[in-house]
């Protein structure tokens, strides 16, 4: 059975990724290891150990705390929950959508930003 935490995890690290415009084979070519290791990590089928996520976040330029984020010190059933309900990053449109803000330049970023804030608003 997958630990919700492995899945939290991976989830993290497949975002990462997707953020980052890697593969999961330019991925595992840097850590040193199989593609199909990364695709278990990232559905939370494999538990990543410290020192292999100490070189994913190295591979990806992230703190380690990065895969954390988003469990605070919940409990394995809590955390479970969190990660349904709130794991909008899951949803492929949403990563489009962050990926696409950040490549547009800060200062029109700033801009569409608080048009978006006034938007959601008036709604």
């Amino acid at each position: 059975m997958k630990h919700p935490v492995d899945v939290h995890v991976g989830k993290r690290i497949r975002h990462r990724r997707w953020m980052v415009g890697m593969t999961q084979q330019q991925l595992a070519e840097r850590v040193g290891i199989k593609f199909q290791q990364i695709q278990k990590y990232e559905t939370g089928m494999n538990r990543v150990s410290a020192s292999r996520l100490w070189d994913i976040s190295d591979a990806m330029g992230v703190p380690i705390s990065f895969f954390f984020e988003g469990l605070g010190g919940k409990s394995g059933s809590e955390a479970k929950e969190t990660t349904v309900r709130g794991d909008f990053m899951a949803d492929k449109e949403a990563l489009e959508l962050v990926r696409s803000y950040y490549a547009i330049p800060e200062n029109q970023r700033r801009r569409l930003f608080e048009l978006a804030r006034v938007l959601s608003d008036v709604a």
